[in-house]
């Protein structure tokens, strides 16, 4: 078998990135103003740090103005919650992003619904995780699910009928993703840390979505020849950051699979962009 196709997120990471400048430009033409993100970072993570940077770097190459909010580490929930109440009323603010995991003493289960659901470009909210749950249009999609679906396409993958095995049951990630492949009409089991059997299962597989947080979990025995695997793991160890695949093992079998880095994570920015151009759509169509 050739040697399996390795799905480049950056490429397609930056294709997107395109497409979402040139919608801001006909949004800021149109509205007369250009489509606005805030950030929100409590606390000094340095890996949050980085994140919320990049993210902002990436605003503002595609002409997206950047409203940053870093309320302390010691912010009361109150004062958060207020903070993300007048994001909320604020209309030049499109998208709001409450950058998690947030410090202990807060609850992030009270104050993630706090957002408006048109403005949660992380698609974490009760309400959209409602509306995906139900396959209704105008969810917002969380932003690293949504990104895999965008590398599967890439790679031509054709999900109608599919096989797929997602492993892993995060909000963010597992659970959201099951849902777009259920949409896409793909036949998935959903497995976890508990799951018995897993190789046997993948085994069974025509796409393999590993997204649990576990160095090298799926090995080459665990995947069938011609499987496609996108690895969402990002996991740092002392031989550098490494993915749930071991990726040199699996690619001898796979037909296609993404790397770590440089796979699904430039989507997960990419989407963020896509998500917040779309929350301005609807926010400026409605007049904000």
């Amino acid at each position: 078998m050739a040697e399996a196709q390795v799905i480049d997120g950056n490429a397609v990471a930056a294709r997107l990135r395109e497409r979402v400048a040139a919608k801001v430009e006909q949004l800021t033409s149109a509205h007369g103003r250009r489509p606005g993100l805030a950030t929100i970072l409590v606390g000094d993570d340095p890996a949050s740090e980085v994140y919320v940077r990049m993210k902002r770097n990436d605003s503002a190459e595609v002409g997206i103005e950047s409203f940053h909010h870093e309320p302390g580490g010691d912010v009361s929930e109150q004062d958060l919650g207020e903070l993300i109440g007048r994001l909320n009323a604020d209309d030049r603010v499109d998208g709001i992003l409450l950058q998690l995991p947030l410090p202990t003493h807060l609850d992030q289960a009270a104050l993630v619904p706090l957002i408006e659901p048109g403005k949660d470009v992380d698609g974490l909210t009760p309400m959209n995780a409602g509306l995906l749950a139900q396959d209704q249009i105008g969810a917002m999609v969380p932003c690293t699910p949504a990104g895999v679906m965008e590398l599967l396409d890439a790679a031509d993958v054709e999900l109608d009928g599919s096989r797929a095995v997602v492993i892993g049951r995060s909000i963010l990630v597992g659970k959201p993703l099951v849902q777009l492949l259920l949409a896409a009409n793909a036949t998935v089991t959903h497995c976890h840390s508990h799951t018995r059997d897993l190789g046997a299962i993948c085994r069974e597989a025509d796409v393999v979505v590993a997204a649990a947080g576990r160095p090298g979990l799926v090995t080459a025995d665990m995947v069938s020849e011609g499987a496609v695997v996108i690895d969402v793991g990002t996991n740092r160890t002392d031989a550098g950051l490494v993915g749930d695949v071991d990726f040199e093992g699996v690619r001898a079998k796979a037909r296609a699979i993404t790397p770590v880095p440089g796979g699904v994570g430039p989507m997960t920015r990419a989407m963020l962009l896509v998500n917040t151009v779309a929350a301005a759509q609807a926010n400026m169509a409605g007049g904000g």
